[in-house]
C-alpha cells in the first residue's frame, strides 16, 4: 500500500469496509463492541410504535425508512422533494405505514406543518423516535467558503436538528423513546478542507450529548451515529470542477491558491470520498440498534478495523502528534509546495 492511499485509509476518507472483517463501534470513542445480529438486544417492536426520520429522499433515511417499514413501525418521511424519484419510491414500493412528509428542516414554518401531520396521525403507541439524518456535505479550504457557507451548514446540518428536535421532543418523550443523530467522524476529527462541515457536526454532537443528560431522567435514550467515508452509498456528495472553486475566489486568494492546486485539490478530494464505502447496510444495520435495543449504545463509530485503531486512539494524542498524522500526507506536502505558485 502505498503512503497516499494509507494516509486516505488513516484519517478515514477511505475505510474499506469490504474485507469481511466485522463491524466494531465505539462508545465515547473507548469501548468496542462487535455490532453483529447475535449481540444485538432487540426488545423494541415496532407495531404501534411511530419513528420520524429527516433527509428521506436518498441515501441513510431513505434506506432506514425502508428497513423500519419492514419491521412494522409506522414511518413518517420527511422529504425535501415530496414529488421527486426518492420520496416516490418510498411511497410506491412500502406498506400503508409509510407516510411522506414535505420537510425541509431550515424552514418553521415546514418543522410545524409535520409536527400537525404526525400528531394526527400517531398510532396506539405513539411517535418512538425521531432520527435527525437530513444533512448536507461540501469541502473547502477555509478562506474558500463566504460567511454564507458556513450559515448554510450549519442551517441544516446543526440547526435542522435542533429545529426539528425542539417541535418533537414532547411527543418523544410522550413515549419515552430514542432520539438519534447522524453525526461524522469529522466531528471530532480535524481534516484538511473540511473546517465547515466539521464545525456543524461537532456543534450537533455538543447539542446532542447536553440533551442525553436531560433526557435521562425521562427515560428518553439519546444516540449518535459516527459514519466513516460512505460517500458513494449516499448523495451527500456535492460535485463541483476546478473552475467553480476557482471563479468563486477573489484576486487575493487567487494568487494564494493557485489555479493548479485548486484542480489537484478538487480531483483529490472527489476520489478518495468516491473510494468510499458503497454498502449503507453497516450505518442502517446501527440505526436500528439505537431505536430497538433495549440498551442502545451512546455513540456507533462506524469505520473500517484499521481507522477503529488510529480513531481510539486519536482523542487521547496531543495536538502536535494529531496535526503531525497530516504532514506525512503527500497531498498535504504538494500543498505546501504549490502556495504562491504561478
Amino acid at each position: 500500500m502505498d503512503m497516499e492511499n494509507f494516509f486516505a485509509k488513516i484519517v478515514g476518507l477511505s475505510p474499506d469496509l469490504n474485507d469481511g472483517s466485522p463491524l466494531r463501534v465505539s462508545q465515547e470513542h473507548r469501548k468496542e463492541v462487535d455490532l453483529t445480529p447475535t449481540s444485538w438486544n432487540q426488545e423494541v417492536i415496532g407495531a404501534g410504535r411511530a419513528v420520524l426520520i429527516t433527509g428521506c429522499d436518498s441515501g441513510f433515511g431513505h434506506q432506514l425508512a425502508r428497513r423500519l417499514d419492514a419491521q412494522g413501525f409506522v414511518v413518517f418521511a420527511g422529504c425535501l422533494f415530496p414529488n421527486g424519484d426518492g420520496a416516490q419510491t418510498l411511497h410506491r414500493e412500502s406498506s400503508s405505514n409509510m407516510n411522506i412528509l414535505k420537510l425541509d428542516v431550515t424552514k418553521d414554518e415546514d418543522v410545524t406543518q409535520a409536527r400537525t401531520v404526525v400528531q394526527s396521525n400517531l398510532p396506539e403507541k405513539g411517535l418512538w423516535a425521531v432520527v435527525n439524518n437530513a444533512g448536507i456535505l461540501d469541502w473547502s479550504e477555509t478562506e474558500w467558503n463566504t460567511i454564507d457557507d458556513y450559515r448554510n451548514m450549519a442551517e441544516v446540518n446543526l440547526f435542522g436538528s435542533i429545529r426539528t428536535s425542539i417541535a418533537f421532543l414532547p411527543l418523544v418523550r410522550a413515549s419515552k423513546g430514542r432520539m438519534v443523530y447522524v453525526s461524522s467522524i469529522f466531528a471530532f476529527f480535524n481534516c484538511l478542507t473540511m473546517g465547515a462541515y466539521s464545525m456543524s457536526k461537532r456543534g450537533l454532537e455538543a447539542f446532542a450529548d447536553c440533551l442525553r443528560v436531560e433526557m435521562d431522567c425521562f427515560g428518553v435514550k439519546v444516540s449518535i451515529i459516527q459514519p466513516g467515508n460512505f460517500g458513494p452509498a449516499t448523495s451527500i456528495l456535492r460535485r463541483r470542477t476546478g473552475t467553480e472553486i476557482w471563479e468563486k475566489l477573489d484576486e487575493e486568494r487567487q494568487q494564494m491558491f493557485n489555479r493548479q492546486y485548486v484542480d489537484l485539490a478538487n480531483n483529490y478530494h472527489m476520489s478518495t470520498c468516491m473510494t468510499g464505502n458503497q454498502d449503507s447496510s453497516l450505518v442502517i444495520d446501527a440505526m436500528v440498534e439505537a431505536l430497538t435495543a433495549d440498551r442502545p449504545k451512546r455513540r456507533y463509530l462506524l469505520v473500517s478495523k484499521l481507522d477503529m485503531l488510529f480513531f481510539y486512539a486519536f482523542p487521547y494524542l496531543p495536538t502536535c502528534i494529531t496535526d503531525a498524522v497530516f504532514y506525512l500526507s503527500p497531498m498535504y506536502n504538494k500543498r505546501k509546495a504549490m502556495l504562491y505558485s504561478k
